[in-house]
């Protein structure tokens, strides 16, 4: 049975005509059907209700961020986000690819204005903190890593497809395939269970609870500036109830430190979305996600980011998540 997946292709559209061209050609070498607003914006609500019915009617969702944000909706946000937040709620499997290097694209393809500066870096941190992302540099780069990443997606999170009327599958065939992903749901749940039950457990050797650890980093208070140096004292249920909620899905290493360090700052009574680059020092950080291994409350997984580069991905374990119910619910008054 030949099967073709429909693939929502979004970005903003002036500055990334030769990307999308790159990416729309690859997408149809690997037989699949590319749908996309390639003539006009979504500038009203005709128009929005239109694309979120395009969207509906596909199977993964591919994302292409430049250097700019786009055109602003009635909402406040650019259609491009509107676009995305709606694949997400539809739980479409999403393909981010992020240039490295916005700042280096040519002024006519790039922010120039602080706001859209800051709303753009708050979307892509968005974008990179709920999933893996590529990044690229050379539109030449898009058509390998669309047909890698959409390649493995597909392998990962098989969607529905398009098949020709006269090729449908049987109903034997259909519910053969379902008792297989049933079993296949139930074997992955009892392997997660033994792999939670052989975790270390906490002891004396290690601190945990109310101890407190210090914590240092750096951050720009101007979006060019130079570092400046912060520190922090926080105990491990602290680490634990501030990172904690956002680990409920795979979370990149690297945006697990930008997270937990805004976190900090904010406790602190700093506006961390004033600073830029926010990081904790990488010996400190390796510590704490060395102690939260230990401690059982996270899991590490290393998956290929580029074609040469595998980045590592957090995920709390369900000893973590006890821990943080525990730590960040609301108690009644006379508890």
């Amino acid at each position: 049975m030949e099967k073709r997946y429909q693939v929502f292709v979004s970005s903003t559209y002036i500055d990334l005509q030769t990307e999308r061209q790159q990416v729309i050609q690859a997408l149809m070498e690997m037989d699949c059907i590319p749908a996309g607003m390639e003539l006009f914006p979504a500038a009203d609500v005709e128009q929005w209700e239109f694309i979120k019915r395009i969207i509906d009617d596909c199977d993964y969702y591919l994302l292409i961020i430049g250097g700019r944000y786009g055109s602003i909706s009635p909402e406040g946000i650019s259609y491009t986000e509107m676009e995305y937040d709606y694949a997400v709620e539809k739980g479409l499997k999403v393909i981010a690819l992020l240039h490295d290097e916005p700042g280096a694209l040519p002024a006519k393809n790039v922010e120039l204005e602080k706001e859209a500066q800051e709303r753009l870096s708050s979307f892509r941190e968005k974008v990179g903190n709920a999933r893996l992302v590529k990044c690229w540099s050379r539109s030449d780069q898009l058509a390998g890593l669309v047909a890698l990443s959409l390649s493995k997606t597909i392998k990962m999170y098989p969607a529905v497809g398009w098949v020709r009327a006269d090729q449908g599958s049987s109903t034997e065939l259909l519910l053969r395939i379902n008792d297989l992903r049933d079993r296949n749901e139930a074997l992955s749940i009892k392997n997660k269970a033994l792999k939670e039950a052989s975790v270390v457990e906490e002891d004396s050797d290690y601190s945990s609870g109310e101890e407190t650890f210090q914590i240092g980093g750096r951050y720009q208070v101007e979006y060019n500036g130079g570092k400046r140096v912060w520190t922090s004292e926080a105990t491990w249920n602290q680490i634990l109830s501030l990172l904690g909620p956002h680990l409920f899905q795979y979370l990149n290493e690297k945006f697990a430190n930008t997270q937990l360090a805004k976190s900090l700052l904010k406790a602190q009574g700093k506006s961390a979305d004033d600073y830029y680059s926010k990081k904790i020092d990488d010996e400190v950080f390796q510590t704490i996600k060395i102690q939260l291994l230990a401690l059982g409350y996270i899991d590490i997984k290393s998956l290929q980011q580029k074609s040469s580069n595998m980045a590592m991905f957090w995920i709390i374990t369900e000893k973590g998540k006890r821990a943080v119910i525990s730590l960040r619910t609301v108690k009644k008054s006379n508890a």
